[in-house]
């Protein structure tokens, strides 16, 4: 032994004093460590080798089951009433064997949360890679959907504007219908009063001289066509004052004409006056 201790001793010339001193400190808690656990475990071993040689009684077969729970209930009543007042005891008083104990169970703990703490960094990485990719998920449909209303609201303006176009075109056609449909029972009704009334003379300029003054400029008379395309026209543009005055380039006969038959009435308060029967209404 005297001859290795020079030798060991020369393997720690190049180390730091702390440590060595530290992993020396180290080495004995260990020792001593190890030394109490076996003295406690021969302890146990006595203990056990006591409640060995103590045996059992002999019971009755009969209360042989029940006697075995009552030992039991006694036996756990008493090992629980002992750990009630037993205290903790400490392995060790030995700072060195408390130190190394300390750290082994804070190196246990640390390696334990790096363990926690990599697991959680990889989870939030997943989830991080998770949301990002839902976050794209949801920003193309969101595109979709805007993309999708454009053209909903696209579709419903031309619907709109087709239906608008269609309906102005149809009304468009009927009123020129209207107007040749008019125009057409116009030239018949003029046709027919040009070929059945015709004015008194046959150059159709009749002159109508003034009671007053045979010099006086006679006053051209007008057709029974032309009277009721005025009465008509009176009509529809001012509804509310459909009434005409009788000039003199009336022919009387065809004013009594047309009141015989309903075509036109007087008004009643102004017999001068005239206006066209609403067939319309």
């Amino acid at each position: 032994m005297a001859e290795k201790l020079p030798e060991q001793m020369s393997d720690y010339q190049h180390v730091p004093p702390e440590i060595v001193n530290e992993s020396v400190g180290h080495a004995d808690a260990k020792e001593e460590l190890l030394d109490e656990c076996e003295s406690i475990w021969r302890q146990m071993e006595e203990c056990q080798s006591k409640l060995t040689l103590l045996g059992t009684e002999t019971l009755p077969e009969s209360d042989a089951k029940l006697s075995l729970l009552m030992m039991r209930v006694k036996a756990l009543t008493a090992e629980y009433n002992q750990w009630q007042k037993r205290s903790p005891e400490i392995i060790s008083t030995n700072p060195d064997v408390l130190v190394a104990l300390g750290k082994e169970e804070l190196q246990k703990v640390k390696n334990g949360l790096e363990m926690v703490l990599s697991t959680v960094q990889s989870k939030n990485k997943k989830l991080r890679e998770d949301l990002k990719r839902e976050q794209q998920w949801h920003e193309e449909q969101q595109q979709i959907v805007d993309v999708l209303n454009g053209i909903e609201e696209e579709m419903k303006n031309q619907v709109v504007q087709f239906s608008e176009k269609r309906a102005f075109q149809e009304l468009k056609n009927k009123m020129l219908k209207l107007r040749t449909y008019k125009e057409e029972l116009l030239n018949a009704l003029g046709e027919f009063l040009e070929e059945h009334f015709p004015l008194p003379e046959e150059d159709g300029s009749a002159k109508k001289k003034k009671k007053n003054s045979s010099e006086e400029p006679a006053v051209e008379l007008v057709t029974l066509h032309e009277i009721l395309e005025i009465l008509i026209n009176k009509l529809m543009s001012t509804p509310h004052e459909p009434y005409l005055t009788i000039s003199d380039s009336f022919w009387p006969p065809y004013i009594e004409l047309l009141l015989r038959y309903g075509i036109a009435l007087r008004h009643p308060e102004d017999p001068n006056r005239i206006r066209l029967e609403a067939f319309h209404q």
